[in-house]
C-alpha cells in the first residue's frame, strides 16, 4: 500500500488535484477545468490517485465526483508517524550521579 501511494503522489498533478479535494468533493470536469491538461491525462491521474485509495469516486447521475479518502490518509500518517523521535526522550534531563571522593 505505501509504495502504490508514494507512485501517486510522485507527481506535482496529483499532489495538486489532492489539494483541490481538500475543499470538498468536485466532478471530474470541475477537476479537469483547474488544469491545462487534458481530460484523458486527468482521467489517468484519477485512476492513479484511485488506486492508491488516497481517493475515492461517486457516481451521481451522469457525473463522477471524486473526494479524499480520509481513512486511507490517516492510514499513511499513522505510518509515517512511527518514524517521529519520542520527543520525551530528548526533553527529560541527563541524570547526574553524585560520587563521594
Amino acid at each position: 500500500m505505501i509504495t502504490t501511494t508514494f507512485k501517486a503522489l510522485n507527481d506535482d498533478t496529483r499532489r495538486s488535484i489532492m489539494e483541490l479535494l481538500k475543499q470538498g468533493e468536485k466532478s471530474a470536469g470541475d477537476i479537469a477545468g483547474e488544469f491545462n491538461i487534458s481530460k484523458p491525462s486527468i482521467s489517468h491521474h484519477l485512476d492513479l490517485l484511485k488506486q492508491a485509495n488516497l481517493i475515492k469516486a461517486k457516481k451521481k447521475g451522469q457525473y463522477i465526483y471524486y473526494s479524499l479518502h480520509t481513512r486511507s490518509l490517516e492510514e499513511v500518517f499513522r505510518w509515517f508517524v512511527q518514524f517521529k523521535p519520542d520527543e520525551r526522550v530528548h526533553l527529560r534531563k541527563p541524570k547526574i550521579r553524585l560520587v563521594a571522593s
